[in-house]
């Protein structure tokens, strides 16, 4: 079939762009916006994902307000209309890779906005994402990242927040091809021959998109439980990357070298503060000192893994109309971690995108609100705000993590 797409010059394989060259039921495309700010608490998170081998379109709405998080659902088929229109929930590309608008109208959630998302700095394209286990590709995929700067509102029943770029942030990011397979739409590994031994594995990651102007940028890296940065056969692999940016026209720095040094919550694996230490290709360091304005926010609610839907199901799977399908609901995630059983799956558990997090025991978010202070290497000091990323897999010895 031929959708809009296919009057543009910009095919990549020999089929329209309905059908994709690969049938793997982990070929997925979509986006990730946040729209955050440290003083008020508020870290709203959206975002949808295509995977056109189901012929489903899903995405979700998360408002976290000092920990209380509501979160609405949508979801429909894609072919029958092939926009990143889920219902209520719209994107809209106004100019490529500078300016998009989000918009939620009037749903049963109470959740409602209409956000311009302007970048402030180009995007960052990370190191292509590959792996495998017994030469069959597990993954095989891009991604960008960048940071903006929002205006606009969010309202949650009765209450408005009026969303101005000056103490408002933004990041976002765009990922397409052979990512994580998402339970139930991945074979069961009884069935399968075990996986090939990896070596180290990925224990620690940071994945961080930042704006404290005149600077802004996005990096990330990955260590193993010793500490040590190295390529990993995981869906992240990449073990350092990202740059900071003066603005648009101004100069680019590629990061080479990072170090870190954090602190948690007693007892616990929740952030509360950490201090990047970056070195930049021209041998500059940075100094980020990075400060948690709550909890972290859930992403099981999203509908992206195995519980979050209340069928069981996840963002790539039917729900009951080809047409249209919302839902909503709101769970207190103040204090961390907790136990947060997600939705009956038919495995009777959730495993949180690879993150081993079993039904029963205490589960916690990953991506936190952050205020940033930023230090360049002339000795110049900036303030803002962050996104960033930030668990474990496993055990993490320089941290004591066990």
């Amino acid at each position: 079939m031929l959708s809009p797409y296919d009057e543009l010059p910009i095919h990549q394989t020999s089929r329209t762009f309905a059908q994709l060259p690969s049938t793997d039921f982990s070929w997925d495309d979509g986006c990730y916006f946040g729209v955050f700010n440290p003083q008020e608490k508020l870290f709203l998170a959206c975002g949808y994902r295509v995977n056109a081998n189901t012929d489903m379109i899903g995405g979700f709405a998360i408002l976290n307000v000092g920990g209380t998080q509501r979160t609405v659902r949508f979801s429909r088929c894609w072919r029958r209309d092939m926009t990143t229109r889920i219902g209520p929930f719209q994107v809209e590309l106004v100019e490529p890779l500078r300016r998009l608008r989000l918009a939620l109208a009037d749903n049963a959630s109470g959740i409602a906005f209409d956000i311009d998302w302007v970048g402030v700095s180009p995007a960052v394209l990370e190191d292509h994402h590959d792996a495998q286990n017994r030469m069959r590709k597990t993954t095989d995929q891009s991604r960008y990242c960048q940071p903006g700067a929002p205006s606009g509102f969010i309202e949650l029943g009765e209450r408005r927040w009026a969303v101005e770029p000056g103490a408002w942030h933004a990041a976002r990011d765009h990922s397409w091809g052979l990512y994580a397979e998402r339970r139930p739409l991945s074979p069961d590994p009884k069935w399968l021959p075990p996986k090939s031994p990896k070596g180290p594995q990925r224990a620690l990651r940071f994945w961080i998109i930042f704006r404290s102007e005149p600077f802004s940028g996005f990096y990330h890296l990955h260590e193993d439980s010793d500490g040590a940065r190295r390529q990993f056969d995981d869906v992240f692999g990449t073990p350092l990357g990202g740059a900071i940016t003066r603005g648009w026209a101004g100069e680019s720095h590629e990061i080479v070298d990072a170090t870190h040094k954090a602190e948690y919550h007693p007892g616990t694996k929740v952030l509360k503060r950490v201090t990047m230490r970056l070195t930049d290709a021209a041998g500059g360091i940075w100094t980020q000192e990075f400060e948690t304005a709550g909890p972290p926010w859930m992403g099981q609610t999203s509908g992206y893994y195995p519980g979050g839907w209340s069928d069981g199901g996840n963002v790539h799977t039917y729900h009951g109309s080809e047409e249209l399908v919302i839902e909503w609901d709101e769970f207190d995630f103040s204090n961390q971690p907790l136990i947060h059983n997600g939705y009956k799956t038919d495995e009777g558990h959730f495993d949180g995108f690879g993150r081993g997090e079993i039904k029963g025991k205490p589960v916690q978010g990953n991506v936190y609100l952050c205020s940033v202070h930023t230090t360049a290497p002339d000795g110049s000091v900036s303030t803002g705000a962050a996104h960033v990323e930030h668990y474990f897999n496993g055990p993490y010895r320089p941290y004591g993590i066990e």
